[in-house]
């Protein structure tokens, strides 16, 4: 059997990796991986491509930059080629991003079955470029791995078949399980940056509706700075060029140091007393090393974080960001429930192919 692998945004790279090495160890699956391009990074690729036995791009199309249309047209352009050339048995896309959308359509407009990772998301916020992707994604898909049940019964609910959605759990539980052991080896970055484990508040911010807007994101910095807190922020390079143009000053109690690659971010996840984020995957990671986690949007594809009590909404606003990072939930929190699975998505994903084969 062989399959397809889009990828081309960062966060893919850490879904697609332990999949990628479950396939590389089976005798009845070939792998071609096509970067598209979105992202690109040294660092990360070294990571992801060399350190941790995921199979290497054998396309790399390079193709970012742009606007989400042009990016998608071109991606479709250049995806259908691949596939024409290699003809695969099913593509296989991650999540949410332009790469995954147009890797589908290619797909789909040349009967080539989908099957989709991470599918059932949904933050029911149609101004997100993300959930476009993710909603058109999954209704071009043949199959459909859900992390989670709520995702499952959300499918189910749109009119999805059910024997076409299988509920596998989260890659990226299996990823933090991976890349936690594997970051406890490492170099530790706390001594690097002279920091003590739980002593800090590790940020993050980047989303485009939350750095673009100059009173949204002098709010986010106003409510990190009325916090009682150390604040740690490795600052992404879109957030500093719009500090920059925005005229934006940090107060001094945000330390802010350079991107770091993924095992040093595991290591400051894993320390941190609490975490503040606008991404997606990193809510997630917060739950799987057991900190709890402050979310910048009003909404979040990940609810039963918040249902459970590991995750808080507070938006832009200055006063419930400090509110959440001064007064933290004191109420116990169960960490083992079971909400993504036991750590074996991957291994799900290979058995279900497998039974295809």
């Amino acid at each position: 059997m062989k399959i397809l692998t889009v990828i081309g945004a960062r966060p893919q790279f850490v879904k697609a990796a332990v999949v990628s090495r479950a396939m590389l160890k089976s005798m009845f699956i070939k792998e071609i991986v096509v970067h598209t391009g979105q992202h690109f990074d040294e660092n990360m690729s070294k990571i992801f491509f060399d350190e941790l036995g995921m199979s290497l791009p054998k396309y790399n199309l390079g193709i970012g930059g742009g606007s989400h249309g042009e990016n998608t047209g071109r991606m479709i352009e250049a995806i259908e080629k691949v596939l024409i050339n290699e003809k695969p048995d099913y593509l296989l896309v991650y999540g949410d991003t332009d790469s995954t959308l147009a890797a589908t359509i290619s797909s789909s407009k040349l009967n080539i079955p989908v099957a989709h990772v991470e599918a059932g998301l949904r933050s029911y916020n149609r101004k997100m470029p993300e959930e476009i992707n993710r909603v058109l994604t999954d209704h071009a898909s043949t199959i459909l791995f859900a992390p989670t049940s709520k995702a499952f019964e959300t499918l189910i609910n749109e009119g999805i078949k059910p024997e076409m959605v299988i509920n596998v759990g989260d890659v990226m539980f299996d990823a933090a399980l991976y890349f936690g052991k594997l970051s406890e080896d490492s170099a530790s970055i706390l001594d690097k940056l002279n920091l003590k484990s739980k002593g800090y508040v590790l940020v993050t911010v980047h989303r485009k509706e939350n750095v673009d807007d100059v009173d949204t994101l002098a709010n986010i910095i106003k409510g990190l700075g009325l916090s009682n807190k150390n604040i740690i922020l490795p600052l992404h390079p879109r957030t500093k060029k719009k500090l920059q143009e925005l005229g934006i000053r940090l107060p001094e109690k945000i330390r802010v140091i350079d991107p770091v690659g993924y095992l040093d971010m595991v290591q400051l996840e894993k320390n941190a007393e609490i975490i503040v984020t606008d991404s997606g995957g990193v809510q997630k990671e917060a739950f799987f090393h057991q900190v709890p986690c402050i979310t910048l949007r009003n909404e979040t594809e990940w609810v039963e974080l918040v249902e459970f009590g590991f995750n808080k909404l507070t938006g832009s606003d200055a006063t419930k960001i400090s509110l959440a990072l001064n007064c933290p939930n004191e109420s116990i929190l169960n960490w083992d429930i079971p909400i993504y699975g036991n750590g074996n998505a991957a291994a799900k994903i290979l058995d279900y192919f497998k039974v295809l084969n």
